[in-house]
């Protein structure tokens, strides 16, 4: 097996384990966490198979601003806290 071949497994396991814990996290953050690294694992990819510019545009387009624009909705919405006090 060659440096490549090695490399590619590794992010095709990080991609992989990334996306089974997002989806079976129960804190929303921790599934935003999760699908970030799965992107970025994703543009890594991309680096390996020599295409850079898509690479880039991953990184700016999913990481850059649809992680930012969940966190946002995240943090601007109300929600109940546990122990039974509200957000007021």
């Amino acid at each position: 097996m060659t440096i490549e071949e090695i490399i590619f497994w590794i992010l095709a396991t990080i991609t992989l384990v990334s996306v089974m814990a997002m989806l079976r996290s129960r804190e929303i953050i921790h599934s935003v966490i999760f699908l970030a690294t799965a992107f970025l694992a994703i543009a890594a990819l991309f680096i390996l198979l020599n295409a850079e510019f898509i690479a880039i545009v991953q990184i700016l387009v999913y990481v850059g601003a649809i992680v930012v624009v969940i966190l946002f909705a995240i943090m601007l919405t109300k929600r109940e806290l546990p122990g039974g006090g509200g957000a007021r």
